[in-house]
């Protein structure tokens, strides 16, 4: 097989991965059946019944859980620099909140004159911010929290019970740091729980505390839980050709990081202790996950109910709160972009809901090349260039061998040429004389091809970093490149890409045989069109690292071109 050849049959198949993670992500196996909303009982209630999500002995449909939406005027609006959410007093549970600094398209002024210019008006975009929890049917998602109760304690609010509140609404004024929305419930029999959020300036960490006073004459003893609970989720966005993973994620001591598929958690419940850890539902860009305390043995659950609804979460080991005595239960949610530097300093393995699939291992080291050089440059459309830069020169000695070997190849083409013609009709004679010649000019077939087999989990690892990066969503980078996460608006990119394949194209040798050769000739258009709605980043770096690497092919093939003639 000629180099040439094994590059670009290595590049469709680096396409043709891409499409496969995606069609697995959005049209794999789907859950069959959803169990009951029964409680999961691990013994009896003391020894830790998981907490059931769903109303108690009732069987809701999508139509009734729309009906049963809280009133407005039982609802407590917050609002600071970077959320914009409800917390439902039934329960305490957090709806409907906006990332306020992540509108779901953003302006393009390039494409808005373009338009102008021809009479027209450009399409409407939707400026409104993201929507991470969502009190919708269609779209739930929700943060729940709660307390169980022991055998022989007084009744404890989950989260059904109906807290108070000392006012309807919070916002952080300016200068302000951070606020406390504190919500109280309290039973006959004397018990008392007060709940409180806390939300800090700048931060997308919210901290929970639940304040137990036993005022009764018994002690009280019960556990802590916090659930997430969603409807199936999918990120289909208008980019048919970018999937990635939406689903459940829980990190334990013991097994690390391990995705829990929907249809994982309708065919089996999730029940593992686990010292610290933490559960999410994770997707494109964004996550929600629950912290509980680091210094305590934790039980992880996960739960599929009926109406294709889904809970993960987890819950505390039994905490005892004497009679007359006071005891505070805390976690953490963090739920906001997937920035891993923030998450990294969130919880152990958080910065991993990034998902780089199996080359984690190679694709973490990018991300950290690439945002050491956003650091220098503050723009992200350059620190891929950098990047691209210096994968190049890391290969430079394996690039320049591959390089070398096609030279010589390109050199010895008029003579294989000879040999086709000369033997038409004995394949087997032309194979013999071919490999004499081969070895008589040290040319080896093959190498061009084992220096771009090692840079292959690059590529890839680098096609994640790109596609997982939210820092990359919406960044701009030059010109009429506003969002590099979106594809070009005007198909520059990838037309400018084509032109480069083809460019790096005719350095190499030709294939002897003439169909092969036509074949070879519309890879530049089959590419060309593929790109078209690949994101512009992803755009960016093949046409950086095509022209590096037409660069570096022009200078290596004229200098062994140069030297051969010297030598004759």
């Amino acid at each position: 097989m000629d180099n040439i050849r094994f590059v670009l049959v290595m590049a469709m198949l680096m396409i043709s991965y891409m499409l496969w993670e995606s069609w697995q992500i959005d049209y794999g196996p789907k859950p069959q059946a959803i169990i009951s909303d029964k409680p999961i009982v691990a013994g009896d209630a003391g020894a830790g019944a998981n907490p059931d999500p769903a109303q108690p002995g009732a069987q809701q449909t999508a139509s009734q859980a729309a009906a049963a939406q809280v009133a407005a005027d039982k609802v407590i609006k917050v609002k600071t620099d970077v959320f914009a959410l409800e917390i439902d007093t039934e329960g305490g549970t957090l709806r409907n909140l906006d990332l306020l600094q992540y509108p779901h398209e953003k302006e393009n002024s390039a494409v808005t004159k373009a338009y102008a210019l021809i009479g027209m008006e450009a399409p409407a975009k939707d400026l409104s911010p993201i929507r991470l929890f969502d009190s919708r049917p269609e779209n739930l998602f929700l943060a729940q929290t709660g307390l169980v109760a022991g055998q022989n304690s007084a009744a404890a609010p989950d989260h059904h019970a109906v807290f108070t509140a000392e006012q309807t609404s919070y916002e952080l004024a300016d200068g302000q740091e951070q606020i406390s929305i504190p919500l109280s419930w309290t039973n006959q029999q004397g018990l008392k729980v007060t709940k409180t959020f806390t939300f800090k300036r700048g931060s997308y960490l919210v901290q929970v505390e639940q304040k137990v006073a036993n005022q009764t004459a018994n002690p009280w003893v019960g556990k802590q839980y916090d659930q997430l609970l969603r409807v199936e989720h999918s990120d289909k966005s208008n980019n048919n050709f970018i999937r990635t993973y939406s689903g459940g994620v829980v990190y334990t001591e013991k097994d690390k990081y391990k995705k829990v598929k929907y249809e994982d958690m309708a065919d089996d419940t999730l029940n593992v202790v686990s010292q610290g850890g933490w559960s999410a539902f994770i997707q494109h860009y964004f996550a929600a996950a629950w912290i509980p305390p680091s210094d305590q043995e934790n039980h992880f659950y996960t739960k599929a109910l009926n109406d294709a609804r889904y809970v993960i979460g987890s819950y505390s080991p039994d905490v005892s709160v004497p009679a007359n005595g006071e005891a505070v239960l805390t976690s953490q949610l963090f739920v906001g972009p997937k920035i891993q530097p923030i998450m990294e300093a969130v919880a152990p393995g958080l910065e991993l809901t990034v998902d780089y699939s199996w080359l984690t291992v190679v694709a973490k080291p990018i991300y950290w090349l690439l945002n050491q050089i956003y650091g220098y440059v503050e723009n992200w459309g350059v620190a891929i260039l950098g990047v691209t830069l210096c994968i190049k020169l890391l290969f430079f000695k394996l690039s320049k061998a591959s390089f070398q070997s096609m030279a010589k190849m390109r050199k010895i083409q008029p003579r294989l040429k000879e040999l086709q013609e000369r033997y038409p009709d004995d394949r087997q004679k032309f194979n013999t004389e071919m490999m004499a010649m081969y070895k008589k000019e040290k040319v080896n077939p093959l190498g061009g091809c084992l220096p771009i087999m090692v840079q292959i989990p690059v590529f890839i690892s680098l096609y994640w970093v790109l596609i997982e990066t939210v820092e990359l969503r919406q960044a701009e980078f030059a010109l009429w490149i506003h969002d590099l996460s979106a594809q070009d608006p005007f198909y520059l990119l990838p037309i400018l890409y084509g032109i480069t394949m083809k460019i790096q194209q005719s350095l190499n040798p030709a294939p002897i045989d003439p169909l092969q050769a036509q074949v070879m000739k519309m890879f530049p258009i089959v590419f060309t069109v593929f790109f078209l709605f690949f994101p512009s980043g992803l755009v960016l770096y093949w046409i950086c690292n095509n022209s590096l690497s037409i660069i570096q092919q022009w200078y290596i093939t004229k200098h062994v071109l140069a030297e051969d003639k010297h030598a004759h």
